[in-house]
């Protein structure tokens, strides 16, 4: 996992496929969301509807994890009863994703920026592997880590719930499939392998940095749509949900480009317990440092002689229990330079309430230590 406040590995992307930069302590190509548009060319719309009812059949069994490809086949017909195409719509904004059904009584496991536009007062329903569709409700959010349950009116009735695996078995090179409705069409199935794991992937979203921590790398052809939906390992066990994709810029196609063997998924060993918090309180139940900071810029520090880090605005709870005081300056976060606000929102999203996390910070030219105790919220 990540480690909070720790830069993620930086790859080096050739001049042609950068997009725009983000900070230095941020992936180098553009990361885009997946959630794509309503407007879809009439090919792709008639393709959709075609798409969902025909598998092929065989005989073949899944591929031991060492091998270089799953046998797609089985896995397809053991996972796709349980991947639904979602449609989000308030007013004229629109657009679709994927998800997963991940406990009886129609509880479907998506990203938030799938659902986020039907938030206060939209609508959001789900269609599922044989053509039929049910309205659905948002049951919970959490932005901070593009997470989201719905529960289908239906209850998902006839439907499977999907195998719930481990993120943290998987090995750079191991096969995995991936399950959804990329640009619109149902019930496709891509496969790949683990390209790299504990990536940090924060993506912009509309409003919200959504956090992207201990992300697992895959080649598996993700493509707008695709979002929310399931990578899975040979035996058809849910061991990501897929979230993100690098672009080329001034690609053709939705969303500024597709699938360049470079996506992102949620691990599900995160996923999980949030999922589950989501169903039953509504609420993520992130721990709380009672911290508010304000990013001091390099060059602000350099003229006023002030220590580069956080600012601190306010310290409430366990922020002021571990010592800090409003106008201390946050000068290390678990031993990592603090150099982002979004350090300390990242150090809470793997941790839980009783967690600790090191701080140093100065305060009136003093340097000092302390380790705050994360709250429940």
């Amino acid at each position: 996992m990540v480690q909070a406040g720790s830069p993620p590995p930086t790859p080096t992307p050739e001049p042609s496929r950068t997009v725009r930069r983000f900070r230095g302590d941020q992936l180098g190509p553009a990361v885009v969301g997946l959630v794509v548009g309503a407007v879809v060319t009439a090919v792709i719309f008639v393709l959709a509807q075609r798409g969902g009812s025909d598998t092929a059949a065989a005989a073949t069994s899944p591929a031991d994890p060492g091998t270089a490809m799953c046998a797609a086949v089985p896995v397809a017909e053991k996972v796709l009863p349980s991947v639904v195409t979602i449609s989000a719509q308030r007013g004229a904004q629109a657009g679709t994703g994927s998800g997963q059904v991940i406990q009886r009584g129609g509880y479907i496991l998506t990203n938030d920026h799938v659902i986020s536009v039907a938030a206060g007062g939209g609508t959001v329903s789900v269609q599922y592997s044989d053509g039929s569709s049910s309205a659905a409700t948002i049951v919970g959010r959490d932005p901070s880590t593009d997470l989201a349950v719905l529960k289908a009116a239906d209850g998902a009735e006839g439907f499977p719930t999907i195998g719930m695996g481990s993120s943290a078995s998987l090995k750079v090179g191991q096969p995995v499939v991936a399950l959804g409705a990329p640009l619109g069409l149902s019930s496709t199935v891509t496969s790949g392998i683990v390209s790299a794991l504990d990536r940090y992937v924060p993506v912009p979203g509309d409003g919200v940095t959504h956090h992207l921590v201990g992300a697992v790398q895959t080649d598996a052809a993700i493509n707008p749509g695709n979002s929310g939906g399931a990578l899975v390992d040979c035996a058809g066990q849910l061991v990501g949900v897929n979230a993100a994709i690098a672009t080329v810029p001034n690609a053709v196609g939705v969303g500024g480009g597709g699938s360049v063997g470079l996506g992102f998924a949620i691990p599900i060993d995160l996923a999980k317990p949030i999922a589950d918090q989501l169903i039953a309180t509504g609420k993520p139940g992130h721990p709380t440092t009672g911290l508010q900071v304000q990013e001091i810029p390099p060059a602000v520090a350099k003229a006023t002689g002030a220590p580069s880090g956080l600012f601190v605005l306010a310290a409430d709870g366990p922020a002021a229990t571990a010592g800090l005081r409003k106008g201390d300056v946050i000068t290390e976060i678990d031993g990592e330079p603090a150099v982002s606000s979004e350090q300390i929102v990242v150090a809470t999203l793997t941790r839980k309430a009783g967690d600790t996390i090191d701080l140093g910070y100065q305060r009136s030219g003093t340097t000092a230590n302390t380790t705050l105790t994360l709250a429940a919220p």
